[in-house]
């Protein structure tokens, strides 16, 4: 061969086989510094050529050892769940850039990758709640003393976890402040104003906010001192109108884990020993996490008139007579995203179900230095972005870096495109739930794409399912309840004779407590699991996040 056609050959090989620019050098040095490489008349001298082709392959072979073990690094930076199942968490969290730590011991910065997921889950909410009648205010941040007091039952549930204001600048002031731990008394104040007739009734008010609790033990998303949320407030004219609405929330909420968050959960009423601080019964819906401990999803509290009494927020009936309103509130935090990242995370990081994902698909261009792949890369990214959210890597970083980083982050599906799959006219699509490659024809791709997703979104369910189902026992004594958590922890499914002495035992000899009297009741014996007497009712018990 010519000089120069050999020179350019060799130019190149690096290239084709992925090797990175630094290494490439090495094996042109051989070819293109040295006289001896080529001769003049176009033939080359074999020991130098062969030195040449060994430099390069051993520096070759170096490098993928290298990117290896960077992989393997890569992973490793995640504490296998099975051994430290609360290590594992902080480290999925920190190294899929969702959080940072604050500079106040127990807060936390959401980044743009976690605070994008909270965006998708908001704006989801929010429009559900606006369906149902329900319109968007703000209140401020700090609450009078004077005013928190005003409801007794309510003061004495959040004294523990409230963060007073005592200054103002350098003047202490006349009277501390609260800063807001939840909104109730603020929205009964300002109903107080507002309410007059039956004709202003429902009000339908929600508030999307932080709010600050001084939580003893802190854990990123789950409990912090400062948390975003949204809290609806309502005002009605019946107690049945109200436990209606107290119902339909709880659904929405539940409608959001299920459906879009791909979180089975159950749903029931609290204990009156958990419900809300000044409620008169608390709904709950309760998920189960992958170490087999129960998380509280979201709550949707009857208030009575408790608060309506305490701030005279009165109404004249059709009759004339005045009447006080009947209350309701219910919240929803970040402390979801916290759900989902401990129900369907795994070793190699988060898992993200595709209705909440802020990147459904990631494509990464293989060997983007070749002539037309970026462009094809980038007219994908165009065209699929029609049918989901799609994004593109076309950073200098190794393949191999990018399926790391894009598993770590819980994207469901990466889409890899390379100068092969152009030629023979498909893309490889790699789910992140299971790991299988598809090759998707190119003409194929938006109709296989949705097929993906909407089976990604339902496998994620299902297995979250028969995980709780697993991790379910039933125990008619409490030698099988202590049985069941140390052997299978998770749900325990025993009858309850409804005294809270019981109630307090059981947490007091097991750290367990009760998640909810579920709707759709089992009588899994007669007799209450603790004490044998008569059992009242169905109740499920776990250790709690």
């Amino acid at each position: 061969m010519a000089g120069e056609n050999f020179q350019q050959l060799y130019r190149n090989l690096p290239l084709e086989l992925g090797i990175d620019k630094d290494t490439c050098g090495v094996f042109r040095y051989q070819v293109e510094c040295t006289g001896n490489a080529v001769n003049k008349g176009g033939t080359t001298k074999p020991r130098s050529l062969f030195l040449g082709m060994g430099v390069f392959c051993m520096e070759k072979n170096k490098v993928g050892d290298k990117m290896a073990k960077k992989n393997k690094q890569f992973v490793e930076k995640i504490t296998a769940m099975e051994e430290d199942f609360a290590q594992w968490y902080t480290d999925v969290v920190k190294q899929a850039d969702l959080v940072d730590y604050g500079p106040v011991r127990g807060s936390m910065i959401i980044r743009p990758y976690g605070y994008a997921i909270w965006e998708n889950i908001r704006d989801i909410l929010d429009a559900k709640i606006k369906e149902t009648g329900h319109e968007n205010m703000y209140f401020p941040l700090f609450i009078p003393e004077s005013m928190l007091q005003k409801e007794k039952d309510h003061i004495e549930g959040f004294a523990p976890e409230v963060a007073w204001v005592t200054h103002g600048g350098d003047e202490e002031l006349q009277e501390r402040l609260v800063v807001r731990p939840t909104s109730e008394v603020l929205f009964a104040e300002h109903y107080g104003k507002i309410i007059h007739s039956y004709r202003d009734l429902p009000k339908l008010y929600n508030q999307w906010s932080n709010v600050v609790r001084w939580e003893k033990t802190t854990r990123p998303f789950l409990r912090s001192l400062e948390f975003l949320w949204q809290e609806g407030h309502t005002c009605h004219a019946t107690d049945e109108d109200a436990a209606e609405e107290t119902r339909q929330m709880l659904d929405v909420y539940a409608s959001l884990f299920e459906d879009y968050m791909a979180i089975p959960v159950l749903k029931g009423r609290k204990t009156a020993k958990e419900k809300f601080a000044g409620a008169k019964y608390t709904l709950t819906i309760e998920s189960l996490m992958h170490d087999g401990k129960a998380l509280q999803a979201g709550t949707s509290h009857h208030l009575g008139t408790g608060f309506a009494e305490a701030f005279d927020i009165r109404f004249s009936d059709e009759a004339g007579e005045l009447q006080p309103v009947h209350q309701t509130s219910w919240g929803f935090t970040t402390r979801s995203i916290g759900a989902m990242i401990m129900v369907h995370g795994d070793n190699r990081g988060l898992v993200i179900p595709p209705k909440i994902a802020s990147k459904q698909v990631m494509i990464v261009p293989v060997a983007q230095h070749k002539e037309g792949v970026l462009d094809k890369a980038y007219q994908l990214k165009t065209r699929l972005s029609d049918i989901a959210r799609v994004d593109i890597d076309a950073s200098d970083k190794s393949p191999g870096w990018k399926f790391n980083e894009y598993e770590m982050k819980g994207i469901p599906i990466r889409l890899e495109i390379g100068p092969k799959d152009i030629e023979q006219g498909h893309a490889v699509l790699v789910r992140r739930d299971t790991g299988e490659k598809i090759f998707a024809a190119m003409e194929d791709l938006e109709t296989k794409i949705l097929e993906l997703l909407e089976d990604i979104q339902i496998n994620l369910f299902e297995k979250a399912k028969n995980h709780r189902e697993d991790k379910t026992s039933i125990a008619k004594t409490m030698t099988e309840f202590k049985n069941s958590l140390e052997n299978n922890p998770g749900f325990i499914k025993a009858m309850w004779c409804g005294e809270q002495t019981c109630e307090e035992k059981i947490k007091e000899e097991t750290s367990a407590t009760s998640r909810c009297i579920p709707f759709e009741q089992e009588k899994v014996s007669d007799t209450c699991v603790y004490c044998s007497k008569p059992a009242q009712q169905q109740v499920y018990w776990a250790k709690a996040y």
